[in-house]
């Protein structure tokens, strides 16, 4: 009898010639993982013949049980991410007759509250920590135009990790930024952004290069590209450095460039094509109307206030 894992090593395999991203596989493979490897731990589940749908409730509530490094609970969009992963698998099964139609569709999404999103700077903020940023390093210099970056284009983690040297057009102030699915868009670069990422390639990169075939544009010490982990860390220890009142992360540069880009009035489309969201709906998430927004509106727009 194959395994669960031989056949999510054969859905990976599937995925690969689709040409899914390798971001993708790599999040699939590793969610996939640990829930096979719960199913063998707690029920002794290692094929898809003993399967069934008291394991996934099971499963959804040792999800709900789960705690973070910090003791607290998962997120509920943290939960989601698992079961549309693992549901995946399991649709993947289903269409080839591996487990039952029906199966997949016993993981339930948990509801998530439709709440404003608390990791946003206001521009004053955004321009304060990146004049704080010591620029006296090369490591210092990269941040300053990788941060600047993330703001001015609003582009994700992996994306801007993902970037090539070849990807960033100085003369047209564009880059090409490959996304979910490996989709790729051309984006906008700032003048501010655009003036640091010059001043990185020609002044800070060429003594970062330790091999001359790399052609990642954002490098570590060792000329290698830089990982996630280490752009967190970095990301994090210029905002604790200001006390900021939110805890920054590489997704506060794009939460904050969307909300101050539909406070100015951006036309919703063209910010969905800059973000390489799908629809419209999205934004929903990124967008956050402030009381002053709201106070200014209400003075402006309602009839009472317009008499006085």
């Amino acid at each position: 009898m194959k395994t669960l894992d031989a056949w999510l090593a054969d859905s990976l395999d599937h995925g690969r010639a689709l040409g899914r991203s390798p971001v993708h596989l790599r999040v699939t493979r590793f969610q996939s993982l640990v829930f096979l490897r719960w199913l063998r731990d707690a029920h002794q589940v290692t094929t898809a013949d003993r399967l069934r749908r008291e394991h996934l409730d099971a499963w959804t509530k040792h999800l709900a049980a789960r705690r973070t490094t910090r003791g607290l609970p998962l997120k509920p969009a943290s939960v989601n991410k698992q079961i549309e992963t693992v549901r995946g698998f399991l649709q993947w099964l289903a269409v080839r007759g591996v487990v039952p139609a029906a199966l997949p569709a016993a993981l339930v999404y948990v509801r998530a509250p439709q709440l404003l999103p608390t990791s946003v700077l206001p521009h004053a903020q955004v321009k304060k920590l990146s004049a704080k940023i010591d620029t006296t390093s090369a490591e210092g210099l990269r941040d300053h135009a990788l941060v600047e970056l993330l703001y001015s284009t609003g582009i994700r983690a992996a994306e801007l990790l993902g970037l090539d040297v070849a990807d960033v057009d100085l003369a047209h102030a564009t880059a090409i930024v490959t996304g979910k699915g490996n989709k790729q868009r051309a984006v906008p670069v700032g003048k501010t952004a655009l003036r640091l990422v010059t001043s990185y390639l020609r002044g800070v990169r060429p003594f970062l290069v330790r091999d001359a075939a790399e052609r990642a544009l954002w490098l570590t010490r060792a000329g290698q590209r830089l990982p996630y982990h280490t752009l967190l860390k970095r990301v994090r220890l210029h905002g604790e450095r200001l006390a900021l009142p939110v805890a920054v992360t590489p997704h506060t540069f794009r939460r904050s460039c969307t909300t101050e880009l539909i406070r100015g009035g951006a036309n919703l489309w063209h910010v969905k094509e800059l973000l390489g969201h799908e629809h419209l709906d999205t934004l929903q998430h990124y967008a956050k109307l402030t009381i002053a927004d709201l106070k200014k509106t209400h003075a402006k727009c309602h009839p009472r206030e317009r008499e006085s």
